[in-house]
């Protein structure tokens, strides 16, 4: 899964007794149960070291909050998530097929024409949007009259942690920051030449899955400059700048 509700009144009421330790081992847990789709291995010790917690600390969540079932430990909440997001996807896969369809038919009568320029080696991601082969996202200006989607700040913020852990983690995320990160949000979910953009939650999830894993993978940005024999390196607040978000999208910093 790329996102998940994260009901915060429940999430508090949950966690009003554990410490800050406890707190941030418990939240991971419930990170790899989503991440992974699956319940939680019974190995106290090896999901200790996943978290970063003690294995008393892990213990102790595991027997308050999860039930064990045939050795593998269960979370509720989880597993109607996760029910609920495969069955979601498994409308937009019927829906899709009927929109191709629909699409097919409009183009054989001429009353719609579909452009389709995928060169030979374009790959197509698992929900079969287009990359080139460098794997950068590519946007577009902002269509007048579009749908605006609500920008998932921290399900964003996760994904950067994901991919770039090693780089500034923001400890408050208000403001211009929240601001700069919105404009990008509606800026990348536009459609282009080289991009279907999103128009749903999952879909621009999973484009700034791409985007980030793009940086960490394919650019510089990702270990730094050298400067006066100090190494610089960029955080979430500098990729949503307008300017240097355009920079990314154009491949200035590109291996």
């Amino acid at each position: 899964m790329h996102y998940y509700q994260h009901h915060i009144g429940d999430f508090l009421k949950v966690t009003s007794r554990l410490s800050d330790s406890q707190t941030m081992a418990y939240l991971r847990l419930i990170w790899i149960y989503y991440d992974s789709e699956k319940p939680l291995i019974n190995n106290i010790k090896v999901l200790a070291f996943q978290v970063g917690a003690s294995e008393n600390d892990v213990e102790l969540i595991l027997h308050s909050f999860f039930k064990l079932n045939q050795d593998s430990w269960h979370q509720t909440r989880c597993d109607l998530e996760i029910e609920q997001y495969r069955e979601l996807l498994s409308k937009k896969s019927k829906g899709g097929k009927i929109s191709a369809e629909q699409r097919k038919a409009k183009k054989s009568t001429g009353v719609e024409q579909v452009l389709n320029r995928c060169s030979t080696d374009v790959q197509l991601t698992n929900n079969h949007e287009p990359l080139t082969n460098n794997h950068k996202p590519i946007i577009n200006t902002i269509q007048s009259g579009a749908k605006l989607l609500t920008c998932p700040h921290q399900e964003i913020l996760k994904l950067y942690q994901k991919h770039l852990p090693h780089l500034t983690q923001p400890r408050v995320w208000e403001g211009a920051r929240q601001t700069n990160l919105k404009n990008r949000w509606t800026q990348a979910s536009q459609k282009s030449d080289f991009s279907d953009g999103y128009t749903t939650l999952e879909e621009g999830l999973v484009w700034w899955d791409e985007f980030f894993q793009y940086i960490a993978k394919d650019t510089k940005l990702s270990s730094g400059f050298e400067s006066n024999n100090r190494t610089w390196r960029p955080d979430l607040v500098w990729m949503v700048n307008a300017s240097n978000f355009q920079k990314i999208i154009d491949g200035k910093y590109d291996k």
